[in-house]
Formats: structure tokens, C-alpha cells, sequence
């Protein structure tokens, strides 16, 4: 029989003793920090994230996702005199919360953007889409500033994520990236409003507590339009900053201030999580990256027809096997699932973002045969290492009777397996050709590389991004 908890004994657990020196070191951090305070590879790889996070936002433009939050925010979320910001890739105003939900949503639609393995999620996409929409209604014209406020978002988010999957209080249950990153992107309009620390630990407070609590594993074994909240992350982060400018209250910050948290925080400014974070090099599921990588290195090393394979196996982590294995109906079922990737990387040499959104990859015979010869397996070692490191290995067979075996694999993109600058550039004109052309995609690298320099030119920059 389970013994009842009375009501008092849950408050208990919250020793906010110290929380005030935390909360203090953190609010220099956000709003003493300079662009020329950021070392140089932290800059450049910031630089990287934000020029991959366009590429990827154009590419979500046209998806379902997309168009229906359009004309969602559009209608509720009306901007005014005295608050407005722009739809990224369209235009019309809105307000920054909105501004921020739709560009989350567009990003969060085509599964190619950043994340972090600790945080199990992804910093960049909500804190992309709030920064946009502050910069809009606060008129900031400082690109340097505003990849300041990316970087503090990039910081605060990652270790926010990392409490929520580790502390005894949440890892009950796998939650989305718009639960943690919330905070992070109140905190990037705290710097930008110029708020005092009182305000900004009200606005950490109350993206806390309003932030989504979304069981993400729910869209792992069912895939929909859902994807992984981080829309809604940015929605009540940039809410909870006019808020607090405003003087709703709401501290304390339970992440930031609990005693037993309080040591996520003390390196904030000294090492920087930004290099931590992965760069997909594929539009779909962090979790189906090493095996596709697996299945790269088999077609490095053989040339294969994919008629001629009669079995496949897949060992890795138990939970990317969870992922959806049946044949997509939609981007979505494409995007967050296992065999599907698989099964295209080997029909078609490549998984990009045509490969996840065009109906007639879902209905391709090849395609659908080897998606439902695949085998998924756990591997106890690759499981004991999850989430630290992540791998995959594939065992291909072949009518002949030849079995073809990867070694154990993880993807490229990681942080000690980064993507080039040219891999990632051609990453960003095969996301962002579905929008722009190749002369206004160098034209985007071109201003992404300036921001931060005597050449920044940021208005031009938000100008080619509607």
C-alpha cells in the first residue's frame, strides 16, 4: 500500500537556501555578457547554429505544420501599436509571442535542427524564434547583440534541459524541449528589455510554471503535428518576459534556486555548452542518425542494389527503437521514425527534407519493401551508454547470401564528430534552396559570417528573411 504524502511534505523538498547568490551570478551572466567576451570558436559555432537554423526554417515553411499555424497566429494572436513583431517568411504582423509560436512550429516541423544529448532535446529552435520576434518589436539593430542573446539562450537552455532529465523530481517521465527551453528564452528578453534582477527572476519564474509539460514519448510511439513543443516553449518564455516587464511576479525559480540544482549553474560563463551541441545532418529523429550513418558506411565501402538485399538488422539503443517502424502516411510518421530513413538512405543514397515531405517517397514499392524488412535490435552496450553516447550497427544481407556489417557507428555532427563548414553550408542550400535561390542563400551565409563584425549588417539580414 502506498503511504500518503501530506500536502506540506512535497514543499520540503525545495531548500532554496543560496538560491539568491545563483540567481545573481546568473543575472550578470545575461546581462553583462559581450560578444567580444565569447571566445572565438564559441563564435563561430553560434554562427553555425543560427545560419543552420535558417536553413532549416525555410525548409519547414511549406509543411502542414507551417501553414495551419499561419493561419492560426494570424488570428489570435494579433499585434498591436505597441507591441509587433513579423511572421519569418511572410510578414505580416503579429505579436512577439506569436511571432515566436509560429517560427518554433515552422522550425520544429522538418526535423534537422540542433540538440543537445544531456538535454535529450533541442535549445535552438525556440530560442531562434523568440530572439526574432524580440528583435523585431524591440528594434534591435545590433547583430552582435542579438547572437550575444543566443549564446545566453544556448547556455541556459542546455543546463536547464539537463535538470529536467536528471533530477529526481522530473526523470519520471521523457519531457519535450519546450518544457526547459522556456526559460531560456525569457532570459533573452530580459537582456534585451534591460529588465533588473527582481523582474528577471520573476521572468525565469513564470516561464518555469507556464511552460509545457509535454510527455514527448507520446509523439516518439505516435507521431503528429505535435512534434516537440518547443514552439510553445518560445511562446511562454517570450509571454513570461512582458510579463514580468510588466510586474506579474512568480518567483522563486525552482530550477535555478533548489540547493540540490544550484551546481547546474556555477559554470555558467566558463564552459560553454554551445560546443556541445549536435548538428543533424539529416531532417528526422536525432535517434535514427547512427544508424543511417551505419548504413552510409556499408554504401562507402560496397556499391549495393537495393533489390538484391533480402534482410536487414539494426542494433542500437532501446530508445530509438520505440520509434514508429511503419510505412508514413505524412512528414510526420517520416520524420519520427526508425526503418523509413533507413530504407531510403539505401533506395536512394540520401535523406533530405524532399525525402521526408514528398508523398511519393511514402509510396514508393523499394522503399516500403526494405522499410518492412528491417529488424530493430537493442544492443546492451550501446543501451548502457545512452544518452552519453550514442551508436548503431547494421547487418546487411544480400541474396547472395553475403552479410555486409557496419562497424558500431555514431552520427556525424556530434561534438567530437562535427560537420565542416563546407558540409555545413551544402546542408543549408539543400534546406533553404525549397525557399531561396543559390545567389540569396550566399547572400544569407554571407551576412550570417558579418553579424558580430564593423560589416554587420542585420537589418539586411532580417529584410531576406520576410
Amino acid at each position: 500500500m502506498n503511504q500518503q504524502i501530506h500536502k506540506h511534505d512535497y514543499f520540503k523538498k525545495f531548500d532554496f537556501d543560496g538560491g539568491e547568490a545563483v540567481i545573481d551570478r546568473l543575472y550578470r551572466f545575461t546581462m553583462d555578457l559581450c560578444w567580444t567576451d565569447i571566445p572565438d570558436n564559441v563564435q563561430q559555432r553560434i554562427k553555425n547554429l543560427f545560419l543552420d537554423l535558417i536553413g532549416v526554417l525555410a525548409s519547414g515553411r511549406e509543411t502542414p505544420v507551417s501553414l495551419i499555424m499561419r493561419d492560426f497566429v494570424l488570428t489570435q494572436f494579433g499585434a498591436t501599436s505597441a507591441c509587433k513583431s513579423r511572421l519569418l517568411l511572410d510578414g505580416h504582423p503579429v505579436s512577439p509571442a506569436g511571432a515566436s509560436l509560429f517560427a518554433g512550429m515552422t522550425i520544429d516541423s522538418i526535423d534537422a535542427h540542433d540538440g543537445h544529448y544531456l538535454a535529450k532535446g533541442h535549445v535552438g529552435c525556440a530560442c531562434f524564434s523568440a530572439l526574432l520576434a524580440y528583435a523585431d518589436d524591440l528594434q534591435i539593430t545590433d547583430g552582435g547583440l542579438l547572437l550575444t542573446c543566443l549564446a545566453i539562450g544556448y547556455e541556459i537552455g542546455t543546463r536547464a534541459g539537463r535538470i529536467i532529465n536528471e533530477s529526481s523530481e522530473t526523470t519520471s517521465q521523457y519531457h519535450s524541449s519546450g518544457t526547459w527551453v522556456a526559460i531560456a528564452c525569457t532570459a533573452m528578453g530580459a537582456r534585451l528589455m534591460k529588465l533588473d534582477k527582481a523582474s528577471f527572476q520573476h521572468a525565469l519564474a513564470i516561464a518555469e510554471y507556464h511552460a509545457p509539460r509535454s510527455p514527448v514519448m507520446k509523439v516518439a510511439h505516435h507521431p503528429t503535428m505535435l512534434k516537440d513543443a518547443s514552439g510553445w516553449g518560445a511562446m511562454a518564455g517570450v509571454s513570461a518576459a512582458y510579463l514580468a516587464r510588466a510586474g506579474f511576479t512568480g518567483a522563486p525559480v525552482i530550477m535555478v534556486e533548489s540547493k540540490h540544482l544550484q551546481s547546474y549553474w556555477f559554470d555558467v560563463g566558463i564552459n560553454w555548452e554551445i560546443l556541445n551541441q549536435y548538428i543533424k545532418p539529416h531532417p528526422v529523429c536525432r535517434w535514427t542518425q547512427d544508424p543511417i550513418e551505419a548504413v552510409s558506411k556499408v554504401l562507402a565501402d560496397r556499391s549495393i542494389d537495393s533489390r538484391d538485399i533480402v534482410a536487414i538488422v539494426v542494433e542500437t539503443f532501446e530508445e530509438a527503437t520505440l520509434l514508429s517502424q511503419e510505412i508514413p502516411q505524412n512528414t510526420e510518421q517520416a520524420q519520427y521514425n526508425i526503418t523509413f530513413p533507413l530504407a531510403v538512405m539505401l533506395a536512394r543514397g540520401k535523406v533530405g527534407a524532399f525525402e521526408v515531405t514528398d508523398q511519393s517517397i511514402f509510396s514508393d514499392p523499394e522503399i516500403r519493401r526494405l522499410t518492412n524488412l528491417i529488424d530493430m535490435r537493442v544492443n546492451e552496450k550501446f543501451n548502457a551508454l545512452f544518452p552519453q553516447e550514442r551508436w548503431a550497427k547494421v547487418l546487411i544481407t544480400l541474396s547472395s547470401g553475403e552479410v555486409l556489417e557496419s562497424p558500431p557507428t555514431k552520427a556525424r555532427g556530434e561534438p567530437d564528430t562535427m560537420l565542416s563548414d563546407t558540409e555545413l553550408r551544402a546542408k543549408f542550400h539543400n534546406l533553404a534552396l525549397i525557399r531561396f535561390s543559390h545567389q540569396e542563400c550566399d547572400t544569407i551565409i554571407r551576412h550570417v559570417k558579418n553579424l558580430g563584425t564593423d560589416i554587420d549588417n542585420w537589418l539586411t539580414l532580417r529584410s531576406l528573411l520576410g
